[in-house]
């Protein structure tokens, strides 16, 4: 085993959970999938299972079965055993031919007794005993139909994702979002006996809801179990409200309090609510931003519901789809060049990746033309071409081509031009707010904000002119709002608001943003000349309806009843309409 750190820590755990994989249907959640990628990869994971069939499963209500030569079964989960997870396992092992199951959780029995209401006292007289698991086992075995069978319920702390060397992803908590201002209003409304919280500073583990609370304390269980593998005793220290909670749980939890006595070495872990760090995330000029991963990430976009987004590097062709491809994160042959696309700068990374190529192809004994200078997109693509037909070569450099393709398409893609006149144009506003305020950025602002039938490939959508508004924001700070201001921002937000009203059809990101919901948008408007009409059939000749979406429900308004009478409102009522918006569409 290596020097401890993020990866040695991983790999030992997914050690432990091969060592029970073999001649096993294997089941896994989403987070520890993407633990085992960039830990030991799918292929070692197979290479433990043995046998020629594919024997991995995903972990779901309809996951597929093991038959009667499958009498093995191994879950690999990173979420707590109770719940709809326990459903899940049921149904699953119900459905199957079962004799032998190994269930391993990323989360400590402690966690699973504090999941369960046992109070610490009598969780510290247990000495040793797992009396959740045990419980486990045997419902276990009940459920494969036989008390004689074997079950294991075993904790191996898979918490993290190891992007590289000195960088961990944690899936498992991608959710777990900082609190905001108007938090403060939902947590009172939930502890109406106890002092109203009046900021953020206030808040504290006993101000948090029973959910909330769980969830930091298996962030922290799994950062403990990292500690004790480095064997260090840490110090913590906390930016934000929500980071200051984890770090004084970590600081109370009892087995880390046990470990902390015993080790030798010492680290010190940081704590930084992520809303905190939005100028980092969101301006260009960040150190991070001229990394090539980073551009390749941004132009070339993700995989849905995955945390560390390698899925862009899988489609060897625009359109190709949610293609699996070979090679990645956990390649060894690709591993010090995915390190050099993450850790040196653009130009360099670039040089890097043609070295990569070139030691490929000769190594392969292709024949490659040399050529020196700047390297271009059509150079990185003729190496590549090389490979095309030798299944051999292919094989043997996957990782390698799939960086190398990854580069060529990202300085060939459109954005990657786009994205260099926003950097100038972030530049430009903050100078602006340095010499001018912020009325003055904001008014600079107001003439980009255009309908998607008068914008052109250079002009920005309601997407990039959001992010910009996120930045200056988090640049300036505090400030005081005057009148010019006032306005100011008064005309940003309907120009906003009228840029995503107008757009054809809104991104990923503000359908989130917004709570949009399109099939819904499509049947309102669909409606919308046929209730008018109906309207004019029941006598309401100028009658005017809007329609407006609004927390994702869209409202018919009638606007104006002219001329109506007594009889016409009764006759209005009667067909479920009503003069005040309240009218929502089914």
């Amino acid at each position: 085993m290596s020097t401890p750190g993020v990866l040695s820590f991983t790999l030992q755990g997914w050690e432990q959970v091969l060592a029970k994989v073999k001649r096993a249907l294997v089941y896994l959640d989403a987070a520890c999938a993407e633990s085992l990628h960039w830990s030991c990869g799918s292929t070692r994971l197979m290479e433990a299972v043995g046998g020629p069939e594919c024997h991995l499963r995903e972990f779901e209500p309809n996951a597929v079965v093991g038959n009667v030569a499958q009498p093995k079964a191994v879950f690999v989960l990173s979420c707590l055993l109770k719940g709809r997870t326990v459903e899940t396992l049921r149904d699953i092992i119900c459905r199957s031919h079962f004799q032998y199951c190994v269930v391993v959780t990323a989360l400590s029995h402690a966690v699973h007794l504090t999941a369960n209401h046992v109070p610490a006292a009598a969780a510290a007289e247990l000495d040793g005993q797992q009396p959740v698991f045990e419980q486990l086992e045997e419902k276990l075995c009940e459920w494969m139909g036989n008390m004689n069978y074997t079950a294991e319920v075993l904790h191996v702390p898979l918490l993290l994702s190891p992007v590289a060397p000195y960088l961990a992803l944690t899936p498992a908590f991608a959710s777990l979002f900082p609190l905001l201002p108007q938090d403060i209003h939902l947590l009172n409304s939930a502890r109406p006996d106890k002092r109203r919280l009046g900021s953020l500073g206030e808040v504290d583990s006993t101000a948090l809801t029973p959910e909330l609370m769980l969830q930091i304390r298996c962030l922290v269980s799994g950062l403990s179990s990292l500690c004790e593998h480095l064997g260090v005793r840490e110090e913590c220290f906390a930016v934000g409200a929500l980071s200051r909670v984890i770090a004084a749980d970590l600081a109370n939890y009892a087995p880390a309090k046990n470990r902390r006595k015993t080790a030798m070495g010492r680290a010190s872990i940081v704590f930084v609510d992520r809303t905190l760090d939005l100028t980092e995330k969101y301006s260009l000029q960040s150190g991070s931003q001229d990394c090539l991963l980073q551009e390749v990430l941004r132009v070339l976009g993700g995989c849905k519901g995955v945390v560390g987004v390698l899925g862009c590097l899988c489609g060897y062709l625009p359109g190709a789809g949610a293609m699996a491809a070979p090679g990645g994160g956990s390649d060894l042959a690709a591993k010090a060049l995915w390190e050099a696309l993450l850790n040196i700068k653009h130009k360099e990374a670039v040089m890097e990746v043609r070295r990569h190529l070139v030691d490929a192809a000769s190594r392969e004994n292709l024949p490659i033309k040399m050529s020196m200078g700047r390297v271009t997109p059509g150079q990185l693509t003729s190496y590549i071409q090389l490979f095309k037909n030798n299944l051999k070569a292919l094989r043997n450099h996957c990782g390698i081509l799939q960086l190398g393709l990854a580069t060529v398409q990202t300085l060939k893609h459109p954005q990657t031009a786009k994205w260099d006149n926003f950097l100038a144009l972030e530049r430009l506003l903050l100078q602006s707010i340095g010499e001018s305020g912020m009325s003055a950025v904001l008014n600079q602002l107001l003439p980009m904000f255009k309908p998607s039938t008068q914008r052109t490939d250079d002009d920005y959508g309601p997407e990039e002119l959001l992010v910009l508004l996120i930045y200056i924001y988090s640049v300036i700070g505090e400030f005081t709002v005057d009148k010019d201001l006032g306005e100011a921002e008064e005309k940003v937000k309907k120009a906003l608001v009228q840029a995503f009203c107008e757009e054809s059809e809104l991104s990923p990101l503000l359908q989130k943003i917004t709570g949009y919901n399109r099939s819904l948008k499509l049947k309102c408007f669909q409606r919308r000349e046929s209730e008018t009409d109906n309207l004019k059939r029941l006598g309401f000749e100028k009658a005017t309806v809007k329609i407006a979406i609004e927390n994702g429900k869209s409202h018919f308004w009638l606007m104006s009843l002219q001329n109506s009478s007594h009889e016409k409102e009764k006759l209005f009522a009667s067909n479920g309409y009503r003069s005040v918006p309240e009218y929502e569409a089914d």
